[in-house]
Order: structure tokens, then sequence, then C-alpha cells
């Protein structure tokens, strides 16, 4: 009974009948924990490629592309990551436009 008690009460909020009948509980929890295990490795490199679409779009608006300027940075030695990147060509445009110049 406790198994079972406890079983459902991680389930709570499912839909249909996987919220109440057991096997159905069961199957639902752990397909949910194998997703949950695997998407958390999946963020790192959905984040990545977000970083790096936001990162080609402000360099498109002030004349070159991603991989150049990911290029020009490399050979200034300026040693910024893609998180920060992205953070700054989305909020900060003009400091952006700063890193590209001083890049170039």
């Amino acid at each position: 009974m406790k198994k079972r008690r406890n079983l459902l009460a991680r389930v709570k909020g499912y839909k249909h009948n996987r919220r109440n009948k057991l096997r159905s509980a069961r199957v639902a929890f752990l397909k949910a924990g194998v997703n949950a295990y695997r998407d958390r490795r999946l963020k790192k490199r959905d984040n990545r490629g977000l970083w790096q679409i936001r990162i080609n779009a402000a360099a498109r608006e002030n004349g070159t592309t991603y991989s150049k300027l990911i290029n020009l940075l490399k050979k200034a030695g300026i040693e910024l990551d893609r998180k920060v990147l992205s953070e700054i060509a989305k909020n900060h445009p003009n400091v952006f436009k700063k890193v590209m110049e001083s890049a170039k």
C-alpha cells in the first residue's frame, strides 16, 4: 500500500488514467524519468545553439557572419564565451558593436 501511495503521489497532476491506475502510473512515471534524464543533457546542446543564433543575428546586423566573428575574436585574443556574447548581443547591442570593432 505504501508503494502504491508513493507512486500515485508522484504522478499527481498527470492526465487521464495515468494519475490513478497503478499500471499506467508506473509506466508514465518511468517514462517521465527517462525523458527528464535525456533532456537535462540535451538542454546544454539547445542552449549553445540558441547562443549561436543570437550571436549570428547581431553579427549580421553589423556586417559580418558568426564564423568570421568567432575567428576574429580568437585572433584578437578576446576570450568571451558564447553565452556571454549572446547576452551582450541581446541586451547591449552597443557594447556588442564595440566588441566587434575591437576584434577587427
